[in-house]
């Protein structure tokens, strides 16, 4: 099983270098899974609703990525901190570990996983695990392993065991024959790494499972995410975050995309935000089950001047990395989510100029900040 040992490898390497909490580890990879026979005998089920029970039972896998911890801290508050499981093959730090609970979980060990939602009645599952775009086009054969088998898993449990089930998408799940500027919901999309062909995979399989299965299967494509509370983990839009880590050290910034680049962008409370009303909102209100959402677009040079009010004396370089360029030019520029905020009421809270002032705010201000105040 050559694949097996490429991926062993693979993901030993990877652990190793770089300590990513994508919700693998070391073993052979099982492809086993729920037959369509097996679900279609249940095809008739439902998932709990939040009217149903007085809170769902939630597991987070991937959780120690970009936005697992933040997702945590905010379903926790909503329906009670032994309510939500976090996830990872990764140890959490302290603070991680003792604000709720936290379990090991293998996304590639469906025994595993499936022990885990039967022990913990699990009726919501939000699947985070998933290696990113410049990552994902370093180690394609990980990548496949991570984003497509390890979806596979997910789906075979969500459906075997009612879950309403969460698994986000991206903007990288268009391509260059993609109509770009504004990119709609339905369109031609045709991605060319493997990070977009992974997630236009799960798109259509959650969809289908779905309408053949009534597996309750709910999608946000994602755009850039910003954050300050998390490192820049592999995507082609780190940038946005690298920027005020740079800015706060060292007051220089080399970008690694063109200064006219647009892509379209979110700060991450209206991202979490976003993914937890979705999962909230009636079924009867959706008209699909893939959403675009949208805040605003941006370009590097656009940033850097918002930052640069902040800290004047910042300098930006641009050093181009033509993989992520090339990566970068085939995405949207503008998203469409009419649809999102007509069906279940998605609106943004956070634009550029609110964005950079926020992440000043949580970074803490430095001598070159109150200069500049």
């Amino acid at each position: 099983m050559p694949i097996v040992r490429t991926v062993s490898r693979a993901v030993s390497q990877l652990l190793q270098s770089s300590g990513c909490g994508c919700g693998i580890s070391i073993v052979p990879v099982r492809f086993i899974g729920v037959s369509p026979r097996q679900v279609a005998s249940d095809a008739g089920f439902h998932s709990v609703s939040f009217s149903e029970s007085d809170h769902p039972r939630v597991l987070i896998t991937g959780g120690l990525g970009q936005l697992g911890v933040g997702l945590a801290k905010l379903l926790r508050k909503r329906f009670g901190k032994n309510n939500v499981i976090l996830s990872d093959i990764r140890k959490p730090a302290d603070n991680v570990f003792y604000s709720g609970p936290f379990i090991y979980a293998d996304i590639l060990d469906y025994k595993n996983l499936r022990e885990i939602v039967v022990n913990n009645r699990i009726t919501w599952l939000f699947h985070y695990s998933a290696l990113l775009s410049a990552v994902g086009e370093a180690n394609v054969p990980l990548a496949r392993a991570v984003n497509i088998t390890g979806l596979h898993n997910v789906l075979d449990i969500a459906a075997e065991h009612n879950l309403r089930l969460f698994v986000p998408s991206t903007i990288g799940a268009f391509g260059p024959t993609s109509p770009r500027d504004p990119t709609p919901d339905l369109c031609i999309q045709r991605p060319r790494t493997i990070y977009g062909v992974s997630k236009v995979h799960a798109e259509l399989m959650g969809e289908y499972y779905h309408y053949r299965y009534g597996l309750d299967f709910r999608c946000l494509r994602y755009p850039g995410i910003i954050s300050a509370d998390s490192q820049p983990g592999g995507g082609t839009t780190d940038y946005a975050v690298q920027i005020f880590h740079d800015a706060m050290k060292t007051g220089k910034f080399q970008c690694n995309l063109k200064p006219d680049t647009r892509l379209p962008m979110m700060y991450i409370d209206d991202c979490l935000r976003a993914t937890l009303e979705v999962m909230e909102a009636p079924a009867e209100a959706l008209s699909m089950r893939t959403y675009n959402i949208s805040a605003m677009s941006f370009t590097p040079e656009e940033l850097a001047q918002e930052v640069q009010k902040h800290v004047p004396e910042l300098q930006v370089t641009y050093n181009v990395d033509k993989v992520r360029q090339a990566i970068a030019d085939s995405w949207p520029m503008n998203f469409d989510d009419r649809n999102a905020r007509r069906d279940w009421g998605w609106k943004h809270d956070y634009d550029l100029p609110e964005l950079v002032t926020t992440m000043f705010s949580f970074l803490g201000s430095d001598s070159r900040i109150a200069q500049a105040n």
